[in-house]
Parts: structure tokens; C-alpha cells; sequence
């Protein structure tokens, strides 16, 4: 079994082909979506949700290799072997990144069990060796990630800004950086809100630029 390696990508405004039409399609053109995709989906017939569907280019049509053209990424998702193993064929003869769902060998990446908290992703692969095993691992973490990570990593980024903006001495940045990312803050966030965290920051800010430990 091939041993992947991680890696996100950005497919803000890169055109991703779909191929198919049923519910695991639609919610593969919902995940692509979601990452910024241009995404155009193909097949001779459509689920509700995929009808529904808006901002998405529809292709009703069977399956045609010229729908890969510009493309950067193609999922196909049909209950046609044949169809499938074109779509493989056809993306790897032309350098596309490929997965044919639920066929690990029919596939150039894997998509990973994932959690999404805002700007912060946590994904978890067992390199299709058990995706329900992943899942499970999902299911466990999600507990653990609540809502909360959402706030704390925009908190995170506007206070990295800052940082980068008004400190220029690489060390000290870095320690506070590192510093302010410590769970005490999310627990202060999580009890007293937002403004009490970044009054927290700027006490830590004041002793690092002091000399502080």
C-alpha cells in the first residue's frame, strides 16, 4: 500500500471537476466548495441536492475526457467501474490530481477524515487502510475541539499580525507567539470571552519586551 504524504492544498479559484451525480458526489462538490474551488460536476442525471446546488457548473452529459481541460483536481464518484477507471486514465495521462472514492489504487491523493474549526483542519489518514478507523478517530476528537478553537485561532492570527508588524526581533517574537498560543489563553477565552484573552497577550507582550520570562 503506498505511503501518502500530507499535504493541503489551495484550490481557491482552481477549477475541480466532479464526476457524477448522486449524494456522495454532491457532498464532494460541497467539500471543494467550501476550500474556494470552481467546481464543475458532470453526469447524465443529478440528485435533488446537486440540483439544488448553487455556484457549481452542471455538465449534463456522460462523461467526456475534454471536461478535464484546466482542471486541477478530478473526484470521480460514479457506479460505472468502467467510467471510473476512464476518469483515473484520462487525469493521470494528463498530470490531475485524481480520486476514484472508495478505490485507494484508482487514486493519485486520499481525503483524509477531517475537522474543521475555522481556519484550524485536523485530519486523520490511515492511508485507506481502515477509513471507518479514522472516522472513529474523528468522532473522538471532535470532543475534544469544540467551537471554541474557531474564535481562538482568529484571536491567534490578528494577534500574529500584530506581532509581525511591531516586533522585529525575531526571538522575542517567536517566544511570545509561541507563548500566547498555550491553552491557558484558550481557557481564559473560553470563561471570560475574547478581550479579557487579549488583555492576557499584551500583559505577556510587555513582559517578554521587558526582559520578562
Amino acid at each position: 500500500m503506498a505511503r501518502y504524504y500530507p499535504v493541503f492544498l489551495n484550490i481557491q479559484d482552481k477549477k475541480c471537476v466532479v464526476v457524477g451525480g448522486g449524494n456522495i458526489a454532491w457532498r464532494k462538490v460541497c467539500s471543494l466548495k467550501e476550500a474556494g474551488a470552481k467546481v464543475t460536476v458532470v453526469s447524465p442525471d443529478f440528485c435533488p441536492e446537486l440540483e439544488r446546488e448553487a455556484g457549481v457548473e452542471r455538465v449534463q452529459q456522460k462523461y467526456d475526457t475534454a471536461i478535464l481541460k484546466g482542471a486541477a483536481l478530478v473526484v470521480a464518484s460514479t457506479d460505472d467501474g468502467a467510467v471510473n477507471k476512464r476518469v483515473y486514465s484520462d487525469a493521470i495521462e494528463s498530470g490531475i490530481l485524481v480520486n476514484v472514492v472508495d478505490k485507494p489504487d484508482l487514486c493519485s491523493f486520499i481525503v483524509p477524515a477531517s475537522i474543521q474549526r475555522g481556519d484550524l483542519c485536523i485530519s486523520i489518514s490511515t492511508g485507506g487502510a481502515s477509513p471507518a478507523l479514522a472516522r472513529n478517530i474523528r468522532e473522538c476528537l471532535e470532543g475534544q475541539f469544540g467551537e471554541e478553537y474557531d474564535a481562538f485561532t482568529k484571536l491567534l492570527s490578528e494577534m500574529r499580525r500584530k506581532m509581525l508588524s511591531e516586533i522585529k526581533d525575531d526571538s522575542i517574537r517567536r517566544d511570545i507567539l509561541q507563548r500566547i498560543a498555550g491553552f491557558d489563553i484558550l481557557e481564559i477565552m473560553k470563561q471570560d470571552g475574547v478581550p479579557e484573552a487579549k488583555k492576557k497577550i499584551m500583559e505577556i507582550v510587555s513582559e517578554k519586551m521587558s526582559g520578562g520570562t
